[in-house]
């Protein structure tokens, strides 16, 4: 009976040995002739013959399902991403072939992403730059790709995944470049590669040629990172990400203005003021910045600070209409401590005396207002606000014909 089963064992593992190289080698005929469907038919009854698999086996089905998945570029993108783990399973065989299914993969997914994103299709994009990175872990540059792409769709929760992991990476974005001045037009051209470039030279349509460092994009990736926090209203986590951001690029104005947001969003008032200060010191002639902090002044109630940086930021920007409207507005807001006083009044000579004071004191305002509203009117032609404004300082002023004239404007914008 001990013989009869050894021998019945020994059959069924010949039986197994037999029916794995039967579907493995059906799968890789499949593949040769670009039937990738019958492959991965082929392929899933070998799978269910792996545990009595040897090494050698099962590195050959890992080969072959990475190619069946992959299907020459057509699989779905979760094919793909399971096509690129099989084939990472292979640790000693088929070297020379994984390398050039690789370099061929990585140069579809190239394509397609690249085709995705002039497309505007980011999405897509960023799914295939990201497959290009796990096609080859060295080219980290098709990973900052995916996450740069993904900040686009916009898709934060992937693009925060995929930025975390650069950080790991220590990504920097250094790379060398190669450049040469083209003889003709004297203009410095970037090539691709060293070789490209030397054979430019030698060919003597290029001189002078030099090697550079790109700029580092650590500090554009930290920045982005604090950006998504921002959009997803995730404040003390944006203001945590500016501070590692700040600390790779102290210098960067826009960086202070976005942390400077966030801190206004958060309703701490006092340090987006602070930070505005800072920001103008480092760029005085940014009309943007004035305004901002005219704003600032405009709400703590420094209605003299407020109208300085407005008039700064005019000087700086002829054109800035918010400027001018803001400014308007603001010498008109002190109207109201007027009309309170006035009310207050009573009936004496010398009431009378300072109601005629303030009355003028009111009617000054409205002059001083009128240049700022009609410059905003003529930058915008449109504006019912600045028209409608106009016309009722006209009105008190006693100004009949243009209070007639700004009455026909604002009706024909009601129309």
């Amino acid at each position: 009976m001990r013989k009869q089963f050894i021998i019945a064992f020994i059959f069924s593992i010949t039986a197994f040995s037999f029916a794995q190289k039967k579907e493995l080698k059906a799968a890789e005929k499949a593949i040769k002739n670009q039937n990738y469907v019958e492959a991965k038919a082929a392929l899933s009854q070998a799978e269910g013959l792996m545990s009595a698999m040897d090494e050698k086996s099962k590195e050959k089905f890992y080969f072959l399902n990475g190619q069946a998945l992959y299907a020459g570029g057509e699989g779905s993108s979760q094919d793909i991403e399971a096509a690129i783990d099989n084939l990472g399973k292979v640790k000693n065989g088929y070297k020379a072939e994984i390398a050039t299914i690789k370099q061929n993969m990585v140069n579809n997914f190239l394509t397609k992403g690249n085709t995705a994103y002039e497309s505007e299709n980011y999405n897509e994009a960023s799914s295939y730059f990201e497959h290009a990175y796990k096609t080859n872990k060295k080219d980290t540059v098709y990973l900052y790709y995916a996450a740069a792409t993904a900040v686009t769709v916009p898709d934060y929760d992937r693009a925060l995944v995929l930025y975390d992991e650069l950080k790991k990476l220590g990504y920097t974005g250094i790379a060398e470049q190669f450049y040469a001045v083209g003889k003709e037009d004297g203009e410095e051209e970037l090539f691709p590669n060293k070789g490209l470039r030397d054979i430019a030279v030698k060919q003597g349509t290029h001189i002078k040629p030099t090697d550079k460092k790109s700029e580092s994009k650590k500090a554009e990736i930290v920045k982005n990172v604090a950006l998504i926090y921002v959009s997803t209203g995730d404040n003390e986590k944006a203001i945590a990400a500016m501070k590692d951001a700040r600390a790779e690029s102290p210098d960067d104005v826009n960086l202070i203005l976005t942390e400077a947001n966030v801190h206004f969003k958060m309703g701490n008032t006092e340090k987006f003021k602070s930070l505005l200060e800072e920001a103008t010191k480092m760029d005085p002639n940014n009309p943007e910045l004035q305004y901002n902090l005219g704003v600032v002044a405009a709400e703590s109630n420094d209605i003299e600070s407020a109208k300085s940086y407005y008039k700064k930021a005019i000087e700086l920007d002829p054109n800035f209409i918010n400027a001018y409207i803001n400014m308007a507005a603001v010498i008109l807001g002190e109207e109201e401590g007027l009309i309170e006083e006035m009310n207050g009044l009573g009936s004496s000579a010398a009431d009378d005396k300072r109601y005629d004071e303030l009355k003028e004191e009111r009617q000054q305002l409205y002059r001083d207002a009128i240049p700022f509203l009609s410059k905003a009117l003529e930058m915008d032609a449109g504006s019912v606000s600045a028209a409608t404004t106009l016309m009722n300082i006209y009105s008190v002023l006693g100004e009949t014909d243009k209070y007639k004239e700004m009455k026909a404007k604002v009706d024909s914008m009601k129309e």
